[in-house]
C-alpha cells in the first residue's frame, strides 16, 4: 500500500464482535485521529449462539446461514468505528469458526483451530508486510478465555509478527517488516470490580449478571502497562456492539452476550505490553499504543 498514513495500527481478533467488545474505543479512536487501522478476523463465526428469535434460523444447527450475516454485522459496526481496512484471514471463509473447546467442530475441514499455524500466519505477514504497522493488538495465550479461535488467534498473530521480519521467509509476499510493540488486550481488575458494582447498582434488565471471571482477560492492575481513554467514543463503541445484533444485546452501558448475563461496557480499555519498548515513564501506564514509536 502506498502513501500509508504515518501510524498503522493492527488488531487480529478471532470472530466478528470481538473486536467490537475488546477494542470498540480504542479502533474508532485511532480511526478518528488518522490512523491506519487494520483489522483481521480469522473466521466468519459460524459457529455463534443467535440472540434474536427472529434470527434463529440462521443457527449452524438449522440453515447454517449465520457466517455470512455476520460478515454484514461487521461491515455494519466497521463503520461505526470509522475503519475501513478490515479484511479476513486468507479471504473470506478460509477458515471456519471451530465452536467451544472440546466439541467436535474443533476438527473438522477447515476449522481455524486444526490449521497449521505456519500455513495460516503466512496470509497474517501478506497484510504485515503490505500494511507495516507498528503496532499489533491481539489476545494473551489463553486467547482471554480459554475459546480454541482465541487461542490459535495469539499464535497465528505471535508467528505472524515473527516471520514477517524474517528475510529468509517468503519474499514473495512483500519486503520484511519488524513491527515495533506488540499488545493483548486486557482488563484491569479494579475497572472490572466497579464496572459490576455499576450494573448491580443499576438493575439493567438482563436475567442475571455475570461475573468478573466471565470476563475475558482481567489480570491485576499491576500487569497493564496501557489503557486508553475512550469515553469520548462510546456511544460509537455501543452502535458498534449493536451491529453484532446476533451476538449481543446492548442495553445503555452494560451489555450480555447469548448467555444473557449482563456485563459493564468498557469505555476505557486495557492492554499488556509484551514486545517492544514502553513510551511511559518507569512505572507509568502508556495513554497512547503509539507511545515511543518513531514514525
Amino acid at each position: 500500500m502506498k502513501d500509508l498514513p504515518a501510524r498503522r495500527l493492527l488488531l487480529v481478533h478471532a470472530h466478528p464482535d470481538d473486536e467490537s467488545i475488546n477494542n470498540g474505543a480504542t479502533m474508532a479512536l485511532y480511526a478518528d485521529a488518522g490512523a491506519h487501522v487494520t483489522l483481521v478476523t480469522c473466521t466468519l463465526g459460524e459457529e455463534g449462539e443467535v440472540i434474536p428469535d427472529g434470527l434463529a434460523h440462521l443457527a449452524p444447527d438449522r440453515e447454517n446461514r449465520l457466517g455470512p450475516h455476520r460478515v454484514g454485522e461487521l461491515a455494519a459496526a466497521m463503520k461505526e468505528l470509522g475503519v475501513t481496512d478490515h479484511r479476513f484471514l486468507g479471504g473470506q471463509g478460509r477458515f471456519r469458526d471451530s465452536g467451544m473447546m472440546g466439541l467436535e467442530q474443533n476438527h473438522r475441514e477447515g476449522a481455524f483451530w486444526s490449521a497449521d499455524v505456519d500455513e495460516a500466519a503466512g496470509y497474517l505477514v501478506e497484510v504485515i508486510r503490505s500494511v507495516r504497522p507498528q503496532v499489533l493488538v491481539t489476545y494473551d495465550p489463553d486467547g482471554g478465555y480459554g475459546h480454541p479461535d482465541h487461542i490459535q488467534a495469539h499464535r497465528v498473530a505471535m508467528r505472524a509478527a515473527e516471520l514477517a521480519a524474517d528475510s529468509g521467509f517468503r519474499q514473495d509476499l512483500g519486503a520484511p517488516h519488524r513491527i515495533a510493540k506488540i499488545y493483548w488486550n486486557r482488563v484491569a481488575r479494579s475497572a472490572a470490580e466497579e464496572g459490576f458494582a455499576r450494573l448491580r447498582a443499576a438493575g439493567a434488565g438482563f436475567p442475571g449478571i455475570a461475573e468478573i471471571g466471565d470476563v475475558p482477560g482481567v489480570v491485576d492492575d499491576s500487569d497493564i502497562t496501557a489503557e486508553i481513554d475512550g469515553t469520548a467514543y462510546a456511544d460509537r463503541k455501543a452502535a458498534a456492539m449493536r451491529a453484532h445484533a446476533t451476538q449481543i444485546a446492548v442495553d445503555g452501558p452494560f451489555f450480555a452476550l447469548s448467555n444473557d448475563m449482563g456485563q459493564p461496557l468498557f469505555t476505557t480499555e486495557y492492554y499488556q505490553l509484551v514486545a517492544g519498548e514502553s513510551g511511559a515513564a518507569p512505572g507509568e501506564r502508556e495513554d497512547d499504543l503509539f507511545a515511543g514509536v518513531s514514525e
